[in-house]
């Protein structure tokens, strides 16, 4: 279809309470620079049930505009009603590009819009950039298997559709909101929902590890030398505050649960303090932690790629230093 307008769209995911979820309020974030970059408006859209919160939040992050669509049928997201919803909202509007985050809804709603729209769909990217003279996305994102990283311009379809890992870029400090609210009233049939919500198991999601909203990971990797090596990441992870994190290669030996696993196959993350221990630092790992704000690597081969990322190393075996660290975090504490 053609773009209406140079305006660039953000997604912002809201959750059962109406707030808005991180990864689209991360979004916003680039999303002011390359709106600019195109001479076009930044717009938030929201498709939710009482959404007022999540709405305030947008427009404090920098959004020009807030595109709002509530109704009982988005109390919870069901592929029917979101792309539905999206899909009339981009008709009707008309945007040249659309940020979508990389979770498990905007994973859904990307290819199915994209398919619906003839338009191109640039999934997982990592890096964001306007194509010099054009106004053109570009967009990056990790190829084989991470071990190069490919950039993706889309020069005929609109809107320019990109999915991008939570963690990748970090919300601004809140600013007063000058956004014009579009109350859209627009709702899907009964009939064209095809699936329906039975029951939220509270239990399963306690249980998720929450690596992307973390402030401090402490990570293992192959060098914790087993499953029980974990004891001693988890102590310093609970003395400082934080969550454990793990390598690939801790996961794929049955070491711990794949909701731990940072890297390509896994989250991406930017914590204020990451914590790599026994970790060698390969690009898949490094592609999901080296946007922390402060990396300390402890590690016995003083070789490891993981330093050449790390603003602090340690060259040394974890299991003696990590005890050891835990325990002066526990007298400053006390």
């Amino acid at each position: 279809m053609e773009a209406k307008t140079k305006d660039l769209w953000v997604f912002v995911e809201t959750k059962e309470d109406g707030s808005a979820r991180n990864v689209g309020l991360e979004l916003l974030n680039p999303g002011r620079r390359l709106a600019d970059g195109q001479g076009g408006r930044l717009a938030a859209v929201i498709i939710g049930n009482k959404a007022d919160a999540a709405v305030k939040a947008a427009g404090e992050q920098g959004a020009d505009q807030v595109i709002l669509v509530e109704g009982e049928e988005y109390a919870h997201y069901t592929t029917d009603a979101y792309v539905n919803a999206m899909e009339h909202l981009i008709t009707k509007y008309g945007p040249t590009t659309l940020l979508i985050g990389a979770t498990s809804y905007g994973r859904d709603m990307g290819p199915r819009l994209s398919a619906r729209l003839k338009s191109g769909l640039t999934a997982d990217c990592t890096s964001l950039d306007l194509e010099a003279g054009t106004g053109n996305m570009a967009w990056t994102r990790p190829a084989f298997g991470g071990n190069l990283m490919a950039t993706i311009i889309c020069p005929d379809g609109r809107p320019q559709i990109g999915t991008v890992r939570p963690g990748v870029f970090k919300k601004q400090a809140p600013m007063e909101s000058h956004a014009e609210v579009i109350r859209e009233d627009y709702h899907v049939p009964a009939g064209k929902i095809r699936t329906r919500l039975l029951e939220v198991i509270h239990e399963a999601a306690e249980a998720v590890v929450d690596l992307e909203g973390a402030d401090i990971i402490v990570s293992g990797g192959r060098g914790v030398g087993g499953p029980e090596g974990f004891g001693v990441v988890k102590e310093l992870a609970e003395a400082l505050g934080g969550v454990v994190g793990s390598s690939r290669a801790a996961v794929d030996a049955g070491w711990i649960p794949y909701a731990h696993q940072v890297g390509q196959t896994g989250k991406t993350v930017a914590p204020k303090l990451y914590i790599a221990c026994g970790i060698s630092g390969a690009i898949q790992h490094l592609a999901g932690m080296s946007g922390s704000d402060c990396i300390i690597a402890i590690n016995k081969d003083e070789e490891a790629p993981i330093f050449e990322v790390a603003n602090y190393g340690i060259v040394g075996n974890l299991h003696e230093i990590l005890p050891l660290l835990t325990a002066e975090v526990k007298k400053l504490k006390a």
